[in-house]
């Protein structure tokens, strides 16, 4: 399977907000990390739900662009532009590890 198919998804979901769609893409033991964080801020679907129920679906200007994205193997990095979070959008690079069609673990990198 190409793992660029569910991150694309992810990011169709994200932007329709349509959470049931955004974290059924995402493997049960997901793990979401923000380096140089060694320790993940999100451990599980259920959290990442969660996480994203309470603070970023709710955000009625909530959209990300994808501006580049790369297919290395298992892992999927995108460049994303991301509006809505902020008065000024959010340059984020976010690595996706992807293994049985379902993203594994999540690196977020923004330019901050």
């Amino acid at each position: 399977m190409n793992p660029a198919l569910p991150v694309q998804r992810q990011l169709d979901a994200y932007n329709a907000k349509d959470l049931a769609a955004f974290v059924a893409q995402y493997a049960d033991d997901v793990r979401l990390y923000r380096p140089p964080a060694a320790e993940p801020v999100l451990v599980g679907k259920a959290a990442m739900a969660a996480h994203y129920a309470a603070h970023r679906f709710n955000l009625p200007h909530l959209h990300a662009e994808l501006v580049n994205r790369m297919v290395l193997g298992c892992k999927v990095i995108d460049h994303e532009r991301i509006t809505g979070l902020s008065d000024q959008p959010v340059e984020a690079a976010v690595v996706f590890e992807v293994h049985d069609g379902l993203i594994t673990t999540v690196w977020f990198f923004n330019a901050e």
